[in-house]
């Protein structure tokens, strides 16, 4: 029963720690060497695709998405879509796609003469499954080695982990308050229930022998 629990706690924090890492703000620092858009048929992979843009056709099995497509200092290629978020989710309020790709435009370059770019983007990508991360933002790099603070991330995990001790505390506050004092109540009551069995039994047993010794002192 241990490893149970070990292990459905275990599910619990890797859900939350993957669902955080997708959502969440990252920052690539990349060069960008290409944009273009291209007609997507949706399939399985659909969850990981933004909604339509805004103001387009939203039931829609195929559309045309754009795409920024980047070269990281490393010399291996990464290549972000470049999708609205509307109003839903993820919160990004997202409407200016069409301006970011007309500044990852702006901002292609050669290997010859690179201009360093910071890609803020969320999501994952996957090649076996055709995910792209969705850009949100782009702008020129200092350099290429930039250092870059995510305080987005920052405050954010600040006010979950906030949140998660004072609801933690709450519901300790409830347990101590309400459910203890009530199933507290309820186990000495049982207890009270089961002890005035008790005595009735013994009771029934002291009436039925008194009982039997009346009957004999009649028979004589």
């Amino acid at each position: 029963m241990k490893y149970v629990k070990w292990t459905f706690y275990t599910l619990i924090v890797l859900t939350v720690f993957g669902f955080l890492h997708y959502v969440l703000p990252q920052h690539d620092i990349v060069r960008i060497t290409d944009t273009e858009t291209r007609r997507i048929d949706f399939g399985d992979n659909s969850i990981f695709w933004a909604s339509a843009d805004a103001g387009t056709g939203t039931a829609q099995p195929t559309r045309d998405v754009k795409f920024i497509e980047t070269i990281r200092q490393n010399g291996r290629p990464m290549v972000y879509r470049n999708e609205d978020t509307g109003w839903i989710w993820p919160p990004y309020f997202k409407f200016d796609s069409y301006n970011l790709q007309t500044e990852a435009s702006d901002l292609r370059s050669t290997s010859a003469a690179p201009r360093w770019v910071v890609v803020t983007h969320y999501g994952w990508r996957n090649e076996f499954f055709t995910i792209f991360p969705n850009a949100v933002g782009v702008r020129l790099a200092d350099g290429p080695d930039e250092r870059i603070i995510p305080w987005a991330n920052i405050v954010i995990l600040t006010l979950l982990a906030v949140a998660g001790i004072m609801l933690r505390r709450m519901w300790l506050q409830f347990r101590e308050r309400t459910l203890d004092p009530m199933f507290g109540t309820a186990g000495e009551a049982w207890t009270d229930a089961g002890d005035r069995a008790g005595d009735a039994r013994r009771g029934a047993r002291t009436s039925w022998g008194r009982f039997k010794a009346w009957l004999r002192s009649l028979g004589g």
